[in-house]
């Protein structure tokens, strides 16, 4: 039987999968052992193209736990979204944020029980549920985006 982890997040790679479809791109998923890219996405002409790596919390949080390979994955092509569910109520967060801004600012904290722990830390302002979308740049591909 699958964790409540593990739905979380599958409901996040389908989320933000079903968002960037909403904006116009073309997205598919990759295969679960795929390591540090749930999304392939492009833009509809082709010209360019991103990893993604999603990261999900179940409920509103500040952080998300990232791993210790977000401190050294940082290429133009590869975005984060960080999503919270909220608990299952409406509206569910993204900020999107590309790797290199990722890998700087992950934390790291090693407890003295000797684990680790890799989290990357966003607060939403009031009323905002989304931010950052503009790293794809024009799902059209007829503008280049910001990097």
């Amino acid at each position: 039987m699958a964790s409540n982890g593990m739905m979380a997040g599958m409901q996040g790679v389908f989320l933000v999968a079903a968002e960037l479809s909403r904006r116009g791109y073309i997205v598919s998923t990759t295969s679960r052992s795929a390591i540090g890219a749930d999304l392939l996405v492009t833009d509809q002409r082709c010209q360019k193209a991103w990893s993604v790596q999603v990261k999900t919390n179940s409920k509103r949080a500040g952080f998300w736990l990232t791993g210790k390979k977000a401190k050294t994955t940082a290429s133009p092509s590869h975005v984060y979204v960080f999503v919270n569910l909220c608990g299952g109520k409406a509206p569910t967060e993204f900020a999107v944020v590309p790797s290199a801004e990722v890998a700087k600012r992950t934390d790291y904290v090693r407890r003295s029980t000797g684990s680790e722990w890799y989290s990357y830390s966003h607060q939403f302002k009031p009323n905002e549920t989304s931010v950052g979308w503009e790293v794809f740049g024009d799902p059209d591909g007829s503008k280049q985006p910001r990097t």
